[in-house]
């Protein structure tokens, strides 16, 4: 197992609001020897979860071989030969020798699908979910909104630093998307709008690849398109990287944008370009353009006067899809 592994299971272990979601859901899901499958079961968390609230039997899937190697060991040490196995396979190909009453897993990117757990646990279900059995989570949707920070991350840039200004930053920065732990919350200039909405068997609500409208229900100044997940643990239970907390071990995607004063009524026009390589989340694109609300002259700031430049969501540019 190498460190690059080892410091991601401890930034997860570390998660608190992410475990007490999981144990609550799993609390809500397992029944007294039920069979559980833990799919990318990792270093055995979510298992000995399973474990603590009734399960009979655990089946860990794991296709990595050395993390495998490792919750074999985890296994063995604290006496669970009889109740856990560790299956090293392919979750989308595997066959256990049991059907599981419930299939657990926690596969979210920082976006929802980009290490695609849905369709995993889609194609794992399929041929090892008992009738009647349950899965978590439920449902991921991926949501977007329009953001102005609060002194941090691309909003720094801005035309006044103790009477300097930074903003040519904006124009001179690469462009691309960010990863962003948000110390302080930002403002929502809009509703955050889902571009995908994932459920076990149900294909039809993949990544959106249509224009969506980002309606902007404040005045402020738009910094950002943020990009998050929402996971549906159980129908109590839910999951989010947005607003980051103390511990989250998820970033939100940021896309920057130049930033621009908006009104309430003012639209945001956006298109997500999913690339074919999913799980790299720094290819998917975001085209849009700003489509200003009618208002009188006299209530424009200067150079108001609509959607500017561009064709992609990339620092200094807020272009029309």
């Amino acid at each position: 197992m190498d460190q690059r592994l080892v410091l991601m299971h401890q930034a997860m272990l570390a998660d608190r609001p992410r475990l007490e979601a999981y144990d609550r859901a799993l609390a809500r899901a397992v029944r007294p020897g039920d069979v559980v499958a833990d799919v990318g079961a990792g270093t055995l968390v979510l298992s000995l979860l399973a474990l603590r609230h009734g399960a009979g039997r655990v089946f860990a899937v794991e296709a990595d071989p050395a993390t495998a190697a490792v919750a074999a060991r985890i296994a063995e040490h604290n006496d669970l030969g009889g109740r856990l196995t560790v299956v090293r396979a392919d979750a989308r190909t595997v066959r256990l020798p049991k059907r599981a009453d419930v299939v657990v897993a926690e596969m979210m990117g920082n976006l929802g699908p980009e290490e695609q757990m849905m369709e995993v646990l889609d194609a794992f279900a399929r041929g090892n979910l008992a009738p009647g059995g349950r899965v978590v989570p439920q449902r991921l949707v991926t949501h977007l909104a329009a953001v102005e920070f609060d002194g941090e991350g691309w909003g720094v840039w801005g035309g006044d630093f103790f009477g300097h200004r930074l903003d040519v930053v904006q124009e001179c920065a690469p462009p691309g998307a960010q990863l962003h732990f948000f110390q302080r919350r930002p403002t929502l200039l809009s509703e955050p709008v889902p571009i995908a909405d994932n459920r076990i068997g149900d294909r039809s609500a993949a990544v959106v690849r249509r224009v969506r409208d980002l309606v902007v229900t404040r005045p402020g100044t738009l910094h950002a398109v943020a990009g998050f997940f929402t996971a549906t643990l159980a129908e109590d239970v839910r999951l989010s990287n947005f607003p980051s907390y103390p511990g989250c071990n998820w970033a939100v995607w940021i896309w920057p944008l130049r930033h621009t004063p908006v009104a309430a009524g003012d639209v945001l026009r956006v298109r997500v370009r999913r690339p074919e390589g999913v799980r790299v989340a720094t290819d998917w694109r975001l085209e849009c353009g700003l489509d200003r609300a009618v208002r009188p002259a006299a209530s424009r700031g200067p150079g108001e006067c609509g959607a500017q430049p561009g064709d992609t969501a990339s620092p200094g540019a807020v272009g029309r899809p």
